[in-house]
């Protein structure tokens, strides 16, 4: 399951203004039927990766197991495959429990028909493309948001999970930039001193953004002495990772599915390190990825995380649902981590991963939801 370590690790090195794609939303007429997000008061999800070497008496064995726990929805990864999730979702259902659609967005490893087109991948600072220069890991193969063969991409593979039968969402992961700054805990691990934004992680300068963003704003990225006190700069490329989230907002929706994502703790945060600003999209709710240990902070900072993002989405209607990393807490710690994420607003809490489940947390997921 190559993709488990693919997803622990990307996790943990794992917007806003008028583009034109935006203005084009702007007078695009919604479709009257919307589909609705659960109106449960706490709802309990878990991410998991689909594997072929799974029987599908394994799969509804999992299924039925997180049913009793307390778990209300899985968040499948089957590598943006529709057939497979078709496959799945009655599975997840006859057991009870919502499916969502769980993609990688815009860093596509692996994916067969964007490696046909390397102009396609991100370019850094430097001149360096993700195609055959990933930053940090072999795995970070960034496509460019503003192409629009690259993007048109992207939004192909959210319509063909759109259309699956029994799905509730599509759920965007990697709907960002690569990572400018890695968590405070994981730059020791890369022997890396990230005080400034390093031209080899700072995307995306390929021919197609430059030349766009000059003819916008008369000026070229490339010419900067410094970047990233370029406000304009900055805004283009959160704008670029927005139209990409309202554009997925509008086909799930017309085919009546809402739209999910997994996104940085909280705005401010996500904007410094990704380039993402996601109170500021079209999105019905957004699972931010509050794992306070790749932060070097106590399991109290996830309820400062949630209770930010929480009050960025005031006036908006997007719900917030706080991602939790389970590997390193014990089954009290769980216990304390979900009511920090309930008592500062979040609607529900998702768990990262199913593989990381042992029998006492899911009891103590259990015994919360109960009220014990």
């Amino acid at each position: 399951m190559k993709y488990i370590y693919y997803l622990l690790l990307a996790f943990t090195v794992t917007a806003c203004g008028n583009s034109s794609a935006e203005n084009d939303l702007a007078t695009t007429e919604k479709t009257e039927e919307k589909p609705n997000p659960s109106t449960k008061d706490f709802k309990y999800w878990t991410w998991i990766t689909a594997s072929s070497e799974k029987s599908e008496e394994e799969y509804s064995a999992e299924f039925k197991k997180y049913k009793e726990h307390g778990i209300d929805a899985v968040l499948i990864n089957t590598e943006a495959d529709a057939q497979l999730l078709s496959e799945l979702a009655p599975l997840a259902t006859e057991e009870g429990l919502e499916v969502h659609a769980w993609m990688f967005t815009v860093n596509r490893p692996g994916d067969k028909e964007a490696e046909k087109h390397p102009q396609w991948y991100a370019v850094s600072r430097d001149g360096k493309s993700t195609y055959d220069a990933p930053p940090y890991v072999d795995y970070y193969k960034w496509l460019c948001p503003t192409r629009e063969e690259s993007k048109n991409h992207i939004l192909s593979l959210v319509e063909g999970l759109a259309k699956v039968e029994g799905v509730e969402s599509v759920h965007l992961d990697y709907i960002r930039y690569s990572d400018i700054f890695l968590p405070i805990g994981l730059l020791p691990k890369y022997g890396l001193e990230q005080n400034e934004e390093l031209p080899e992680f700072d995307f995306c300068y390929c021919e197609v953004c430059t030349a766009e963003f000059e003819k916008e704003h008369h000026k070229n990225p490339n010419d900067f002495d410094n970047p990233a006190i370029d406000m304009e700069w900055k805004q283009f490329r959160l704008n670029k990772v927005k139209a990409i989230v309202d554009e997925a907002y509008e086909i799930a929706h017309e085919n009546g599915k809402y739209l999910t994502a997994a996104v940085f703790p909280y705005p401010e945060m996500a904007d410094h390190m990704v380039r993402q600003r996601w109170d500021k999209w079209n999105v019905d709710m957004v699972l931010p990825m509050i794992y306070q240990n790749f932060y070097n902070e106590e399991i109290d900072w996830i309820g400062f995380a949630t209770g930010q993002g929480v009050k960025d989405l005031e006036g908006t209607n997007t719900e917030l649902h706080t991602g939790i990393y389970i590997p390193e807490l014990n089954a009290e710690e769980l216990k304390e981590a979900i009511n920090y994420a309930r008592e500062n607003g979040a609607k529900g809490a998702a768990f990262f991963d199913g593989g990381a489940f042992t029998p006492e947390k899911l009891e103590a997921i259990q015994a919360v939801k109960e009220g014990d």
